[in-house]
């Protein structure tokens, strides 16, 4: 599985690569968590508004911070 944090790097990107982190850890999840800090790459997904996550090509949440739960519902039901 793959998690990436689309980010400039700001504060609320930073805290978005930490609770998906937790949330990574939390479930047991098999992840491989990455930075997209490329404005190019960021809106190759589509986004407009950062932070956002992305689990396996599919854009999560954008433009908020989503509670580790909520990240790790979607971990789940991403197969891991």
């Amino acid at each position: 599985m793959k998690v990436e944090v689309l980010g400039t790097g700001c504060a609320k990107c930073s805290k978005l690569y930490t609770l998906a982190q937790q949330a990574i850890s939390d479930t047991g999840a098999t992840a491989e968590l990455a930075k997209v800090e490329k404005i190019e790459e960021i809106a190759g997904y589509g986004v407009v508004f950062t932070p956002a996550l992305v689990i396996d090509g599919e854009v999560k949440c954008a433009g908020k911070l989503p509670t580790v739960e909520r990240i790790a519902e979607w971990l789940n039901g991403a197969g891991g």
